[in-house]
């Protein structure tokens, strides 16, 4: 994993909130696959950027959260969008079992609820423990969920693999979920 310096930080915020959240804050059109021109990005961006650095941010990004086209003339988040986006991703078999990284104070809800997608399009879920706790360890005490998603897929469940490895799917029911603390 790469760290990454205060200048590559702030400017993957801003591409996340941009790119996954309010193109229209600065006027930016995606298309229905989530995908911007990088030119009008660039020119429209209220924050300063530069084609060299959105390559650096989306480089070495830890999470790899952006993609580029293969010319470099487009950009993208490879999942997380609060906007409605189609990433044109399959549904692919999960391994056997899958996590997901929460904080405590929100297991009443999930406990009733189950996993749902909130304000995303998506549950996001990880092949790793670690990356889950990492995840819960940012909203708080962490507990990481285990599911199997092998037997859900199994019973109809569909789960897609974002370009970042991510695994996403709508929503997992409670009686899925088995809880550890992080």
């Amino acid at each position: 994993m790469r760290s990454m310096n205060k200048k590559l930080i702030k400017t993957s915020k801003y591409l996340s909130f941009v790119l996954r959240h309010n193109p229209g804050s600065i006027g930016l059109q995606l298309d229905e696959a989530g995908w911007a021109d990088v030119g009008e990005l660039i020119e429209k961006a209220s924050v300063p950027l530069s084609r060299a650095l959105i390559e650096e941010t989306v480089e070495t990004n830890d999470k790899q959260r952006f993609a580029l086209s293969d010319d470099g003339s487009r950009i993208r988040a490879s999942q997380g969008h609060s906007i409605d986006v189609n990433l044109g991703l399959e549904p692919e078999v999960p391994p056997e079992i899958l996590y997901h990284g929460t904080a405590t104070r929100f297991m009443h809800s999930i406990r009733k609820q189950g996993l749902l997608p909130g304000n995303r399009q998506f549950v996001h879920l990880s092949a790793d423990e670690e990356t889950a706790r990492k995840v819960g360890s940012r909203h708080g005490v962490p507990v990481i969920l285990t599911l199997p998603a092998l037997q859900m897929h199994e019973a109809g469940q569909e789960f897609y693999l974002s370009d970042n490895q991510v695994w996403l799917t709508d929503r997992v029911a409670s009686k899925f979920l088995v809880e550890s603390k992080g």
